[in-house]
């Protein structure tokens, strides 16, 4: 099954491709923006202290980044699910290009999260797709981080968040918040995947999208990369939010999130229905 029919946003894509108006804020690893398969005219770079462009292309930072920022906004002609292309993507780097290829999650500090989501609020960001997990944690980082998650709330940008690929039961500072939409990972049979985490806040107000053998853009010209977890589960989320804007442009923060999260409410907003 194609992961795009699991979570019903085909229907959708077929209405729109999404609108430069509607910004997604990518946190993550740096993007190679001339990818032939990206609509880089759509694409803005934040420079954050780990750089603006990838340097070295086989690095995880770069191969995480490109590979989301495909599921976001290849496209549609890709191998990637490219999900709104012609909606505009705010790149903040976050990871640095040293980043282990084993991690099953880049790592940022609460401190360099918090710094990262203000720039992406201050860009005119409508939606944060975040696949970070928090390394280095301590009660002043993670107050900073509440507070620029507060101030998210204040200025309408939802936020979508992984949940981690640790295969526990849980929350993080990042998931636990009660502006946050946490995402597990499911299988192409709606069954979670064993690495995902699950917990309270995910399943109180999460959802769970496609992360299982997802096939997006490679760093590299012509090659696909494929990857499974929850940071290939979120753009799924992000991407069908960012399709509601477009569509849909007199929505306000309030009912985009409830047609989203809110999967068997009646609404005239259905279309978002996640698996």
């Amino acid at each position: 099954m194609n992961p795009l029919d699991l979570v019903k946003l085909t229907s959708l894509m077929e209405l729109t491709d999404g609108r430069p108006e509607i910004t997604v804020g990518l946190i993550d690893g740096p993007v190679i923006t001339n990818h032939p398969d990206l609509a880089g005219e759509n694409i803005r770079v934040i420079p954050g202290s780990m750089g603006s462009i990838c340097i070295k292309a086989s690095s995880a930072a770069c191969m995480y980044g490109t590979f989301v920022a495909g599921i976001l906004c290849g496209r549609r002609s890709s191998v990637a699910p490219a999900i709104c292309p012609n909606c505009t993507l705010l790149v903040r780097p976050i990871f640095a290009e040293t980043t282990p290829w084993n991690e099953e999650m880049p790592g940022a500090t609460p401190e360099e999260l918090a710094a990262a989501i203000l720039d992406c609020i201050e860009a005119g960001a409508h939606a944060l797709n975040l696949s970070v997990a928090l390394v280095q944690p301590s009660s002043k980082g993670e107050q900073k981080l509440e507070q620029a998650l507060d101030y998210a709330v204040r200025r309408g940008v939802i936020i979508v968040a992984a949940a981690g690929n640790q295969g526990t039961i849980g929350s993080s500072a990042i998931t636990r918040h009660p502006w946050v939409i946490p995402v597990a990972a499911c299988d192409l049979q709606s069954r979670p995947i064993n690495s995902s985490n699950l917990g309270n806040s995910i399943g109180r107000r999460g959802l769970s999208a496609p992360g299982d053998g997802i096939t997006s853009l490679g760093a590299e010209e012509g090659k696909s990369l494929t990857l499974g977890g929850t940071s290939a589960a979120a753009p799924f989320v992000t991407g069908a939010i960012a399709l509601l804007w477009s569509e849909f442009s007199s929505a306000t923060t309030a009912e985009v999130k409830f047609a989203v999260t809110q999967a068997y409410a009646k609404s005239e907003l259905r279309s978002s229905r996640l698996c």
